[in-house]
């Protein structure tokens, strides 16, 4: 045990400092020589999943061996025997799974604790120089070792204010996937309504002066989690940071994919074509159509608010309208609602929308999808710069009706996602990002039916480096494509198109297309489909090409 390193970070979580860490899941100890030699606060050393054995663990543990990192391993349940032979062959302290009672963490902290305080045996292992220095740690033991209890469930959420009275327990750990798994939004990270427990969770960890921790998963993440108030903040795993590095190269070279759970590359969902072809019944009657931004249909919504359409029934979209907004400074958009749902997504500038006086401030990229018939009003609350935005609604012609009741202003927090069964508020800088959609691309999924029960539409944010590129696809609903930064080319059956500065694309059903950007610099796009779920079907790459047009009669 390395006391004086626990020391030290006891002493920074005090003060309130962050201290960081790497979750080791790979049996080469140079994993964990490495995050030493980069200075990381801690590691976790994970025994509950994948391969370690105990020989394996003890190499671990030897990498951190005279130095100020905190090695911790990560036991595979509440167990005396795993605790106590963790703790012998040296670790510095435990991380428990699955901890959902007060009882349960009294017990965890009793497993690594030497009698009276505990029911750990004296052991002549590494801990104690193989029993040369066992009185020496025996006396200091007890004080210094730490603790983690993970949060990882709906169970333990009711258990929290009670956790946080058992004496002993410093610091607090949370599972956002396995407490999504327990909320019934198994394999995403997560869920909807679990952020907004587990910040309400650390709330009530941090009043009692514990610390909390949690995995974060980009730079921007991180820098969020810190923000919130997690102190002990996991840059990722050594796996997980070793894909990642991976393939933003890949993207680079043009060669990312996305690995398919059987391992087996001929599996990976970017190099696999769905279809020959696509299904005969959604051969398209309409052309596609590229709207440049100025060229579309205007209306001025009020005073200072300014719509233009860029995909509607003008230009023979379908259950679909899309366009730019523009709120000049301090200009308001009183109470309203639609007879069809709405997404809002901020270009340049801030927006406040209220919505049954829920008020949100909304930054760049951030969306917010509002179901039909919902009261909302809109500001922009700069007085000096005016405000910019993508609007989507799930109607070729648009209609909204004034909603004169008042509601009482509530300030949302500055992280809310929503209001669970209402609006979804999508952050950009803690959004989940998919990239496995094509090569050099990345995507958020903002809104859908799977996120906003009822919602009649889909769509998001992508972003592609230099050469990223969709596979040629086709929906079984219209789609809206607006490229809000840099430009890109699309891509119909042979046909290509040059698209950028707020430029839409309407793509109709039936359609085979995709975008690449064949510049020098990222492009970013909002797409929008007009179908509830962002479904897409992947045909060969031919399907995109003059010559094999699968509707050339139709062309």
């Amino acid at each position: 045990m390395k006391t004086r390193a626990l020391q030290a970070l006891r002493r920074r979580l005090a003060a309130g400092e962050s201290v960081i860490g790497l979750w080791v899941t790979l049996d080469a100890a140079s994993v964990t020589e490495m995050a030493v030699a980069l200075g990381l606060d801690w590691v976790v050393i994970d025994a509950e999943h994948g391969q370690l054995d105990w020989s394996q663990i003890l190499e671990h543990l030897r990498a951190t061996v005279r130095s100020d990192t905190v090695a911790l391993v990560r036991i595979a349940a509440r167990d005396t025997v795993l605790a106590k032979r963790a703790l012998d062959l040296g670790a510095d302290g435990v991380v428990v799974p699955m901890i959902e009672t007060a009882e349960q963490l009294a017990e965890a902290l009793r497993d690594c604790r030497y009698p009276p305080e505990g029911r750990r045996g004296i052991g002549g292992e590494r801990a104690t120089v193989w029993g040369q220095a066992l009185a020496e740690h025996a006396a200091e033991a007890n004080d210094h070792v730490l603790v983690v209890p993970l949060i990882e469930s709906v169970r333990a959420a009711a258990e929290v204010p009670r956790m946080a009275e058992v004496p002993g327990a410093d610091v607090f750990f949370f599972g956002p996937a396995d407490f999504s798994a327990t909320a019934g939004h198994r394999g995403q990270w997560e869920g909807q309504g679990v952020a907004e427990r587990i910040l309400a969770l650390k709330d009530v960890l941090r009043a009692a002066g514990k610390a909390c921790g949690v995995m974060t998963r980009s730079p921007e993440d991180l820098e969020t989690r810190r923000h919130h108030g997690f102190q002990m903040l996991g840059l990722g795993s050594d796996a997980g940071l070793l894909f990642r590095g991976t393939r933003e190269m890949l993207r680079a070279a043009g060669r990312d994919r996305q690995p398919a759970a059987s391992l087996d590359p001929r599996d990976a969902t970017v190099a696999r074509p769905v279809l020959a072809a696509p299904p005969a019944r959604m051969r398209p009657d309409r052309r596609e159509v590229v709207t440049r931004h100025g060229a579309g249909v205007t209306v001025t919504l009020q005073p200072g608010v300014v719509f233009e359409a860029l995909v509607g029934q003008f230009n023979a979209a379908r259950s679909l309208t899309t366009g730019i907004v523009t709120f000049s400074p301090q200009a308001v958009l009183d109470q309203h609602a639609h007879p069809a749902s709405e997404a809002i997504t901020v270009l340049d500038g801030e927006l406040e929308v209220s919505v049954e006086g829920r008020t949100y401030l909304l930054a760049r990229l951030d969306t917010i999808a509002i179901p039909r018939w919902a009261p909302h009003a809109a500001r922009n609350p700069d007085a000096a710069r005016p405000a910019r935005l993508h609007v989507a609604l799930a109607s070729g012609a648009p209609e909204r009706e004034l909603v004169p009741r008042a509601f009482p202003r509530v300030e949302m927090p500055a992280d809310s996602t929503g209001s669970p069964g209402m609006e979804r508020v999508t952050r950009i800088h803690t959004a989940q990002r998919s990239f496995a959609v094509g090569p050099g691309s990345e995507f958020v999924d903002s809104f859908s039916a799977a996120l906003v029960p009822g919602l009649e539409m889909s769509g998001g944010y992508g972003r592609f480096q230099p050469g990223g590129r969709l596979p040629a696809h086709v929906h079984d609903f219209d789609e809206s494509i607006c490229i809000v930064t840099g430009a890109a080319t699309c891509v119909v059956e042979g046909r290509r198109h040059a698209v950028e500065g707020c430029a839409t694309a309407m793509v109709p059903r039936g359609r085979v297309h995709y975008f690449v950007n064949e510049s020098h610099a990222p492009m970013e796009m909002i797409w929008v489909y007009a179908g509830p779920l962002p479904e897409r079907i992947v045909v060969d790459e031919r399907c995109a090409t003059v010559e094999g047009d699968p509707w050339r009669a139709s062309a």
